[in-house]
């Protein structure tokens, strides 16, 4: 899967959901370097099915219990989504997740300024929603245009278009972007180009800070004092286990740390687990997480 930022893996028996043969996940790492399971998918096997005895005729017309998967990729996703992106002024959308893309706010004064504006940059809506992007072009009179530039930072929509009496004497438009906050002046000589290539781009920015701060808070640490240090400063720690749920339960007394999952991906140079010094297959992710 291109273009993600958390890391995909298998929990810990301790950590699994409770009756599940497997549960796979994805770890997203927040703003606060706190860990977040984002999603998962729990292996049921026939647990669930022996205890409601749920059957199902086999390619031998035999009665055999269903094998069963659980799908955990819900509100947990958004709420990520949120604390990943977001600002102190409210929500940060990615472009091909937002319901509204670009969003017009006229500047008029009376509704002849209104009409006037409404033909001004009616083709250019037309040329935006031609490519599919999502527009909402905001006539509504009994609101001011200051009142909706606060209300679409806090709804996070990625591109803001304010166009007012002098922007037609100008042929411009002023483009606000959600991301950086950023205003620049652009001229309407196709400004649907230039609006597709900031949305590509805003898209682009969210992606490389999010993977930017997960990369900048993950780093690997061999001892359990390097450990203690580490996990003070939040992120993930990449630390070899033994594998034993008694020292995953003594890391977790003492440093409020879990083995976020064992990554499907990574080095998997065998070592020494940092608390016992015993044998381990490979490194874990351990955070402190929501």
């Amino acid at each position: 899967m291109a273009g993600h930022t958390a890391i995909r893996g298998v929990k810990t028996a301790s950590e699994r959901f409770a009756g599940a043969g497997d549960t796979y996940c994805i770890e997203a790492m927040m703003q606060d370097g706190k860990a977040l399971q984002a999603g998962t998918s729990h292996f049921l096997g026939q647990n669930f099915a022996k205890a409601f005895d749920v059957v199902f005729a086999n390619k031998e017309n035999k009665q055999e219990h269903v094998w069963a998967t659980s799908w955990g990729v819900s509100t947990r996703l958004v709420g990520a989504l949120i604390m990943t992106h977001s600002d102190d002024q409210g929500l940060v959308i990615p472009p091909k997740l937002a319901p509204v893309q670009v969003v017009v706010v006229p500047i008029a004064k009376n509704s002849e300024q209104m009409e006037a504006i409404r033909s001004y940059i009616t083709p250019v809506l037309s040329d935006l929603r031609a490519r599919g992007i999502k527009v909402k072009f905001d006539d509504d009179d009994q609101k001011k245009p200051g009142w909706k530039f606060a209300e679409y930072e806090l709804k996070g929509y990625p591109v803001r278009i304010a166009v007012g009496p002098r922007d037609m004497e100008n042929g411009t438009v002023e483009v606000a972007r959600r991301d950086t906050l950023e205003k620049q002046v652009m001229q309407t000589t196709d400004l649907a180009d230039k609006v597709e290539h900031l949305l590509s781009a805003i898209q682009d920015n969210l992606f490389q800070k999010a993977l930017a701060l997960r990369e900048r808070y993950t780093r690997a640490v061999d001892t359990y004092e390097e450990f203690k240090v580490a996990i003070e400063e939040g992120g993930f720690i990449l630390a070899h286990w033994d594998g034993s749920a008694e020292t995953e339960e003594k890391v977790k007394q003492e440093t409020k740390a879990t083995i976020r999952c064992i990554p499907l991906a990574g080095d998997r140079t065998p070592g020494r687990c940092m608390v016992t010094g015993a044998p381990s297959t490979r490194r874990v992710i351990f955070a402190r997480a929501y």
